[in-house]
């Protein structure tokens, strides 16, 4: 085993103990550290009498042998006794089980929900780094293994070791030094062989998790782009990289069933050649008569006792450490820092008015591929201002930076005045609002999305924004109405409903700033036409910035931006622009000669449809 590895993992499991301290004795929560210190009593108890029990056992068999004195008597005080200490035992054990019950879901609530506000809390470049669907498989791993580790480490670790010591002790006690000896010995050899071999092991058990998440990964991925899948036919090519996926899963998983066998046969081993060892000490001394029958069954009662929480020491084991492998990366999410955090002195955000003004804003994602190059520009509280350019120009870039996705490479962002930087992120987003192009819904009703947009609006207020979207005849129209679910992403609504709810839920929200980044590209040009006029409501009096591909949608902007490889090439309204000849003016009359070759193929698909429709009437009549 590579020792520096081996020591890297073992500093690794108690940083993330560590980590998990906190949650099972929390500050300032009292009643729950009473419950752990009540819950430790019980254990303690249970594992006194538990020792103390084959003892009485021992004495109800010699009060029973023809040589006792009580040969002709039934010992009750003794069988009173030892019923007695078998229901404690298990009263005991029940009652530490449910005193500690509430600190160990209360540690499992406490660290989900930090881990899920800490998700919530990193950069999108981290979340566009990372796959949905191996993500939360590390989280529902770690938060199960939360559970399963207190269970294992109170419950199990800490009660058998507490047993083992006891047991060696009273074995010395009551007999001698020998045979507390050969215990003693076959428990550290059974011990350091349980944890040498488990640690061994370790490696298969990360590789099967590693296989497993990459798997879910794929199958997630695949699902959540179902339509892309069916457009292309390519059932056949996913379940192949599935397939392939769960065949390494399957290699993993077969090496970490034959290691664990291997694993039970040594321990086997181990504890078989030490209880025939004891036993033949033991039937020594019976025959010598340096004990009695009853001392040979309590010898053999506590090693039985003895090597049966050993044995399933082991597995608790082997399980506590799977428990940690899976916590570690869990864990490990909370050391991740985001990109983009408040500063110290950050301070809310005061809108007055929502001019924006880009002051020579350099940014990229990595040094060899600048994305913008110096932009400068303003955007005048209540005016518009419209960004055109092609493909990979920096567009949506700058409503990323506005949001503070991202910080300025170089340059800065103002707004009223105030850098970006230099307030709260939470104050900054809630005076910006977005209508995307890809409006996405959460699999839930019309009512929560719209509500999405402020949390705690009433319903007066979500109608009231539905119908400045125009959207509340259709849902007047569904059975359910507001309570109509959507589906999984929105897929339930067409795309021009889609967008609908999301200007609905931007007018609930109302924010001073407006991103409209390209919010109607992916609709029809009735479709298109219809939302371009509730955009136009909706921006009436506040600052929007439009990021256009349909160059028809910023004609009445205050000044309209041509962005080319990052820099601003062409700036000015629509008819100075058209005026210059230059890029913008040929964007558009590309625009115009493909819209006005698309209505002559309507207008002759049309006549086409009314020819079929005759030649079918004429049929008809003949």
């Amino acid at each position: 085993m590579d020792e520096t590895a081996n020591d890297s993992d073992k500093q690794y499991h108690w940083g993330t103990l560590k980590s998990l301290v906190p949650y099972l004795w929390p500050r300032g929560k009292t009643g729950l550290k009473v419950r752990v210190v009540a819950a430790m009593t019980f254990l303690v108890a249970a594992k006194l009498l538990n020792v103390a029990v084959p003892f009485v056992y021992g004495r109800v068999v010699d009060a029973l042998s023809p040589e006792g004195d009580l040969a002709l008597v039934i010992p009750v005080g003794l069988i009173l006794a030892y019923a007695g200490a078998r229901i404690m035992v298990n009263s005991f054990s029940q009652l530490r089980d449910a005193v500690f019950s509430r600190v160990g879901q209360q540690a499992l609530h406490r660290v989900s929900v930090t881990v899920f506000t800490h998700l919530h809390r990193l950069s999108l470049a981290f979340h566009l780094s990372r796959r949905t669907g191996g993500l939360s498989r590390i989280v529902e791993r770690g938060t199960k293994a939360i559970s399963s580790f207190l269970s294992y480490l109170l419950f199990a670790i800490v009660p058998t070791l507490l047993e083992v010591g006891m047991v060696t002790v009273a074995i010395w006690g009551k007999f001698n030094i020998w045979y507390a000896l050969v215990t003693a010995f076959a428990v550290g050899v059974y011990v350091s062989f349980t944890f040498y071999f488990t640690e061994w092991r370790l490696r298969f058990r990360r590789e099967m998790n590693e296989q497993d998440a990459k798997a879910n990964t794929r199958a997630i991925d695949s699902l959540l782009n179902f339509e892309t899948v069916k457009y292309f036919g390519n059932e056949h090519h996913e379940a192949t990289r599935f397939d392939a996926a769960m065949s390494k899963y399957e290699d993993a998983a077969v090496k970490v069933e034959t290691s664990l066998a291997a694993l039970n046969i040594g321990q086997m081993v181990i504890i078989g050649i030490c209880q025939g060892i004891i036993m033949f000490m033991a039937a020594f001394a019976l025959r010598s008569g340096d004990i009695s029958i009853g001392d040979f069954v309590l010898i053999n009662t506590l090693m039985m006792q003895l090597f049966m929480p050993l044995n399933h020491l082991g597995w608790v084991y082997r399980q506590s450490k799977q428990s940690l492998v899976d916590m570690e990366k869990m864990f490990a999410l909370l050391d991740e820092r985001p990109d983009v955090a408040d500063a110290r002195h950050a301070h809310a955000l005061v809108p007055r008015g929502g001019t924006v003004r880009f002051e020579n804003v350099h940014f990229h994602y990595t040094p060899e591929r600048p994305i913008l190059k110096g932009i400068s520009f303003e955007v005048p509280a209540g005016k518009s201002v419209g960004i055109v350019g092609p493909s990979g120009a920096g567009k949506s870039t700058i409503s990323r930076l506005l949001f503070r996705f991202y910080d300025v490479t170089e340059g800065r962002i103002l707004i009223d005045g105030q850098d970006v930087r230099d307030v709260t992120q939470a104050s900054l987003r809630q005076a910006v609002g977005i209508v995307p192009q890809d409006t996405v819904l959460f699999n839930d009703t019309i009512r929560y999305n719209i509500r999405y947009g402020r949390p705690d609006a009433s319903d007066e207020e979500v109608a009231r924004a539905a119908r400045a979207a125009h959207i509340d005849r259709l849902i007047a129209q569904l059975p359910k109405g507001y309570d109509s679910l959507v589906g999984e992403r929105g897929l339930k609504l067409s795309g021009g409903e889609k967008q609908r709810v999301a200007i609905a839920r931007t007018v609930l929200k109302d924010p001073p700033i407006l991103i409209l980044d390209e919010a109607t590209s992916a609709l029809d040009s009735e479709t298109e036409a219809a939302i371009q006029k509730e955009l136009n409501e909706v921006c009436t009096d506040r600052t929007a910035l439009i990021i256009a591909h349909r160059l028809s949608t910023i004609v009445n902007a205050s000044e309209i931006l041509v962005l080319d490889e990052g820099e601003i090439v062409e700036r000015g309204t629509h008819e100075a622009l058209m005026a210059r000849n230059g890029q913008y003016a040929r964007m558009w009359r590309q625009q115009q000669k493909a819209a006005a070759t698309l209505k002559e193929l309507q207008a002759l698909d049309e006549e086409e449809a009314r020819h079929l429709v005759m030649e079918n009437s004429d049929r008809a009549d003949s």
